[in-house]
């Protein structure tokens, strides 16, 4: 029997049952791979045993009884909490966390698993609970290219592996920029909703229409561009086709419209805030792409920000891949 095939039939365990541990277990057992789960809360795993998987009594019993272990937790302080009495049944064993945090916080936790005798691979699910399994899922991963390897048939019912390298922070970096895109997104949809039920336009008749228009942004960006975001890597940004200073004007407007229906300004005033700066750096007769220089470089940072830009973790989209 090859790697590959002892991969198809291996054990798994699965610790976190929030809607997406209880996915990715239901994806694994249907691949045939013997699960085993624990929860903090363990009536969740009754779904979940009904189909097949095994309960564990203990963390530490969960870790002992596969070689490769998938957290999907809130956070990676989750992880801490609940691996710290299971710290010697870890030696051996891969750790894959597909919860989310920080860049920096992923890198210190593979230097934590490493310091039990743990592989660690760190990923992002890219699809919502019920996408799970589907062809439209993939999963980002990153940590030792052995180890990704090693573990690939296994993983892939998930979803497809895609791994950006050994940096353990790159899975949780991509995650967080696919994130920034998507909750972005919301909320401007929010508020286009908002700014249009101001003149009687339900939601059912608006977010149809919006849905629409950010379903074109990819459009806009890739331009006039045979490759998106070569322009971007080599520093130029050519305005024959969109201004700082035409797109400013609009985001300008954006910010008076908002003003006068009453609606919070935080959103628009912020969008507003890049095409100021890029214009007051001279650079209004570029492509709108020049904002990231402002993005890249800010201005005014508040120490309390700085000191801590996360004061507490909030599960803000089915995406993420938890809660325990």
């Amino acid at each position: 029997m090859n790697e590959q095939q002892e991969q198809q039939n291996s054990s798994v365990t699965v610790i976190g049952l929030g809607p997406m541990g209880r996915a990715m277990t239901r994806t694994l057992l249907t691949a045939g791979h013997p699960v085993t789960v624990w929860n903090r809360t363990s009536g969740r795993a009754d779904g979940v045993v009904a189909d097949g998987a095994t309960l564990a009594a203990t963390p530490g019993e969960a870790v002992g009884a596969s070689d490769l272990v998938i957290l999907s937790l809130t956070d990676y302080r989750a992880m801490y909490d609940i691996l710290g009495t299971a710290t010697a049944s870890l030696t051996g064993r891969t750790l894959v966390n597909l919860s989310s945090d920080t860049p920096d916080r992923t890198r210190e936790a593979a230097t934590w698993a490493a310091g039990h005798g743990a592989a660690f691979l760190t990923g992002g699910v890219m699809v919502p609970a019920p996408m799970v399994g589907t062809e439209a899922a993939h999963v980002y991963y990153s940590g030792p290219d052995e180890v990704m390897e090693h573990h690939r048939a296994t993983l892939a019912p998930l979803g497809t592996p895609k791994h950006l390298g050994e940096d353990p922070g790159l899975a949780q970096m991509m995650y967080q920029a696919q994130l920034t895109v998507f909750l972005t997104t919301l909320s401007a949809l929010m508020h286009a909703t908002a700014m249009l039920g101001t003149a009687g336009l339900n939601a059912r008749d608006a977010l149809p229409e919006l849905l629409a228009s950010a379903d074109s942004t990819g459009a806009i960006l890739r331009a006039g561009e045979e490759t998106p975001g070569a322009a971007l890597d080599a520093g130029e940004h050519p305005g024959a086709l969109s201004t700082v200073t035409m797109m400013g004007a609009t985001s300008d407007h954006i910010v008076e419209t908002s003003a006068s229906l009453g609606l919070d300004p935080a959103l628009p005033l912020a969008v507003q805030a890049h095409y100021r700066r890029a214009i007051e750096d001279g650079h209004g007769g570029d492509n709108w792409t020049r904002i990231i220089d402002g993005i890249r470089q800010p201005r005014g940072v508040t120490e309390s920000f700085a000191a801590d830009p996360s004061p507490a973790p909030m599960v803000v989209s089915s995406l993420m891949p938890r809660v325990s």
